[in-house]
């Protein structure tokens, strides 16, 4: 069964490659689209110099702070709010300004206050933050009553009932919210970049291809970008995944 849905996930890959081939031969200009076999070979002259493993490290570390700094906010607001209304209300008018203006907006505004370097950092928190609460706040306000009532006539410890009743009811909820995070904070920050060019960053990278018309250099990139985007969402899923099943089968 994996062998035959990697087949087909492979087919579906192999086809728009295809499409993408065929395109490029028919336009027959590289400055217009670049051939996937000029963009494989701009990656691999790529991967040849110090400089593009050093704008990797570069945007993923910070890209990655902004998100972890995101989800441990995320996580305490949520469970502040679901105790006290007053804090969910003061919240509530805050995360829907942030869902409704423009990344571009933030971008612009956050350059007046924050390095470039730092810049990717703020704006990937300001993306996965809402997601982050909103997710477990959901999942702090469904934990099933009937069992906390349950836990307090046996007095069971805080610990306890953190331990076999909030985090088995809001994993589910926090596995969703990095699911849907993940993706949108690694595109913003890299958005955040481009605008911002910090001076090592992939980022400021992408940008100089557009600048130098170097189309199968910005084809390569962004294929690092997109590779890179799918490993680490299905590395934090595998990571959460494992410790849900320690927590699960009763290690932690």
């Amino acid at each position: 069964m994996l062998v035959n849905n990697t087949l087909k996930k492979l087919t579906g890959v192999f086809f728009w490659v295809a499409v993408w081939q065929l395109a490029a031969m028919k336009i027959g200009k590289e400055v217009l689209l670049a051939s996937p076999v000029a963009t494989i070979k701009a990656l691999i002259t790529l991967c040849g110099q110090s400089a593009f493993w050093h704008a990797i490290v570069f945007s993923l570390t910070r890209i990655m702070l902004g998100f972890v700094l995101a989800v441990a906010a995320g996580v305490l607001l949520a469970g502040l709010s679901a105790v006290s209304q007053w804090i969910k209300l003061l919240f509530a008018p805050l995360f829907s300004v942030i869902k409704a203006v423009p990344v571009a907006s933030f971008i612009i505004l956050l350059l007046l206050w924050v390095r470039g370097g730092n810049l990717s950092v703020s704006i990937s928190f300001l993306m996965v933050l809402p997601i982050v609460y909103n997710n477990m706040l959901a999942g702090f306000e469904n934990v099933d009553r009937s069992l906390l009532e349950m836990a307090t006539v046996f007095r069971l410890s805080n610990m306890k009932k953190i331990k076999y009743i909030y985090i088995p009811q809001i994993l589910p909820y926090f596995t969703a919210a990095c699911t849907t995070s993940l993706g949108l904070c690694w595109k913003s920050g890299i958005a955040a970049e481009v605008i911002g060019l910090p001076n090592g960053s992939m980022g400021n990278r992408l940008y100089e291809t557009k600048l130098y018309m170097d189309t199968a250099e910005m084809f390569a990139w962004t294929v690092v970008i997109v590779i890179i985007s799918f490993v680490v969402e299905k590395g934090f899923l595998w990571l959460l995944d494992k410790i849900t099943a320690r927590i699960t089968d009763g290690y932690l």
